[in-house]
């Protein structure tokens, strides 16, 4: 099993769980080390987290695939969205699992293995759409608020207010 973070601290405690249920784990922090681990050893199963620096999770699903048309990934992500579900998917993943998720609904997701995620394909709500823009912009903004504001073209204290707000649902 290869397990591709660059959250430490995740991608150690996940790796011990796994280790636990009798897996021999190996573990990268970007996707060029990924890659030369799985050229040393081609992994039966893989965990990918999907934004990464460097390369994405996405460039390395392709990548793993084709080293290895057998390897099943799993895309884990605190980033999750529909396009980027199908767009994983259509890449090679077995499955997609947001962030946070438990080790049994990470290994549940290499046994799905139709292709498809889980969660309903249907088109988000507006409101659930500029919900994942702001953050995917605000990520990309590291966090900086003021940045993120500035690149969305709206006044800070306006994205502050709509940080507060929970996501909508779909």
């Amino acid at each position: 099993m290869l397990v591709v973070d660059d959250d430490h601290a995740l991608r150690e405690r996940l790796a011990r769980a796994l280790a636990t249920r009798g897996y021999h784990v190996r573990t990268a922090s970007d996707a060029p080390s990924a890659i030369a681990l799985a050229k040393e050893e081609s992994p039966e199963f893989a965990v990918v987290d999907l934004r990464m620096p460097g390369p994405s999770g996405l460039e390395l699903i392709a990548e793993l695939k084709a080293l290895d048309s057998a390897t099943r990934i799993v895309v884990l992500t605190g980033y999750g969205s529909i396009a980027t579900a199908v767009e994983a998917i259509k890449r090679g993943a077995t499955h997609y699992v947001p962030k946070p998720a438990d080790v049994d609904t990470i290994l549940a997701g290499f046994d799905e293995g139709q292709g498809a995620p889980s969660e309903d394909l249907s088109a988000p709500s507006l409101a659930r759409a500029e919900w994942e823009h702001i953050n995917r912009v605000l990520a990309d903004c590291d966090g900086n608020v003021s940045e993120a504001a500035r690149r969305l073209g709206i006044h800070r204290r306006s994205l502050q207010r709509k940080l507060q707000k929970y996501p909508p649902n779909r």
